[in-house]
């Protein structure tokens, strides 16, 4: 099966769940010792993330405060041990440069659900 790492590392670390690959680029802060795929299947590679945005129109101001903020507590070493622990690694960015990712792989999908030929039912 293909799982998240956040929602399967409690059993992986109990011994109930064997990993044999994970779908990032490259291997996982929290899974080291288990392979990504793309060492098998080259140029396999299916990541997700998660990220903090606010309503289009918000105020610089407060982006500029809550963009501040969440990098303080992302160069918590506490917090961002825990997080590694939960298998949920962190990286702190731009905004800039999350409005990047966020672009890449819309386009990204948008290309598999076209080639797939996948409709909303």
């Amino acid at each position: 099966m293909f799982d998240l790492v956040t929602s399967s590392i409690g059993a992986i670390k109990d011994g109930k769940l064997r990993p044999l690959g994970v779908t990032t680029a490259t291997r996982y802060d929290a899974l080291p010792d288990v392979p990504p795929i793309a060492d098998t299947v080259p140029g396999y590679e299916a990541s997700g993330w998660q990220g903090i945005g606010a309503p289009a129109g918000t105020p610089n101001e407060i982006l500029d405060k809550l963009h501040g903020e969440i990098n303080a507590a992302l160069a918590d070493p506490a917090f961002t041990e825990r997080l590694v622990d939960l298998g949920a690694p962190a990286y702190a960015t731009s905004r800039e440069e999350f409005a990047k990712v966020i672009a890449a792989d819309t386009a990204k999908w948008a290309k598999v659900v076209a080639f797939a030929d996948i409709k909303a039912e």
